[in-house]
C-alpha cells in the first residue's frame, strides 16, 4: 500500500523562468527530487497531495507537450498553481 505525504514545500530549478519548473517537493522531515516522486508514485510508493481550503487536493504526473513528466494538482476550486503557490524548501 502506498504511503500518503503533503508536499509542504517546493525548491524551483530556475526562478526568472516564466514556467518555474519544479526541482524538489518536500514536507515534514523528508524533501525529494522532482523526479523521485515520479518515480515513487508509478512504483506505486507514495501518494502526494497537498492542503488547500481544508481540503486534500491530489498531486499526479503530467506531460509537457514536450514529452517531459512532471507534477502538478488535480482540478480544484482555486485558480491558483496549487504546487508554485507553496513555499521555498530549505
Amino acid at each position: 500500500m502506498a504511503t500518503s505525504l503533503e508536499i509542504k514545500c517546493i525548491n524551483k530549478s530556475d526562478h526568472t523562468n516564466i514556467h518555474e519548473r519544479i526541482r524538489n517537493v518536500g514536507g515534514s522531515n523528508w524533501k525529494l527530487s522532482q523526479q523521485e516522486a515520479i518515480d515513487g508514485i508509478r512504483r506505486g510508493t507514495w501518494i502526494f497531495y497537498v492542503m488547500k481550503n481544508y481540503k486534500k487536493v491530489n498531486v499526479v504526473i503530467a506531460r509537457s507537450a514536450y514529452g517531459n513528466d512532471y507534477l502538478k494538482t488535480e482540478a480544484d476550486d482555486t485558480e491558483n498553481n496549487n504546487l508554485l503557490s507553496l513555499p521555498e524548501c530549505p
